[in-house]
């Protein structure tokens, strides 16, 4: 079965102004589209390669596309209208799972955006900054992934994209003014639901 592009929980102009409109609809028609195309032409080719030497050629292919669909699917369920805009939840942690695991880990939420913050702007070239809950320790971490890598040594919490497309529209070269402002549209509902799933130990 290919693999198709999601739709978005929400309308292209929900998270303004924090996240452009026109962003919004380039990222998600244009850009995840593609990973989403191109990763089905790499599963067809691989269905058909009769080789190894064919088989190790896809691999790159299909991890890079395959990540960013994997991620990008994720993104779009991690963000929400922002609830200082009257427009959703976004933005507002309420008391639960989640709150006291930042607290825990973190000493508050403004304490765990900084150190994302930091750590994400810090990436050399694009990628991803995660927080993730790590299975081994049962605690949260920031941590990051290069390109389209998807986040497989923890489970994924909170996902933020720091390519150039994500923001640069909007907020060109200041990768810091784009990291302060998507906090406002950051879906923490979503992110406590797959706290919990995690802990439970269900796959995410």
């Amino acid at each position: 079965m290919s693999n198709t592009l999601p739709d978005l929980p929400y309308a292209y102009d929900a998270l303004e102004p924090f996240i452009s409109k026109q962003i919004m609809e380039l990222h998600h028609k244009k850009h995840h589209q593609t990973y989403v195309n191109a990763l089905n032409a790499a599963e067809q080719a691989y269905a058909k390669a009769s080789t190894p030497k064919e088989r190790i050629a896809l691999q790159a292919a299909l991890k890079f596309n395959g990540g960013g669909h994997i991620n990008h699917s994720l993104f779009w369920k991690n963000l929400a209208g922002a609830s200082s805009e009257g427009k959703g939840n976004g933005g507002a942690l309420r008391d639960g799972p989640l709150k006291e695991a930042i607290t825990k880990t973190f000493g508050s939420l403004d304490n765990l955006k900084k150190e994302f913050n930091a750590t994400t702007a810090s990436i050399q070239g694009s990628g991803w900054g995660w927080l993730g809950y790590n299975p081994q320790t049962k605690i949260l971490e920031v941590v990051t992934t290069a390109n389209q890598d998807p986040l497989l040594t923890h489970v994924p919490i909170i996902g933020v994209d720091i390519w150039e497309h994500a923001f640069y529209l909007q907020y060109l070269n200041v990768k810091v003014d784009y990291l302060n402002a998507i906090w406002n549209v950051i879906n923490f509902d979503e992110a406590e639901k797959r706290l919990v799933e995690a802990q439970s130990g269900a796959k995410l």
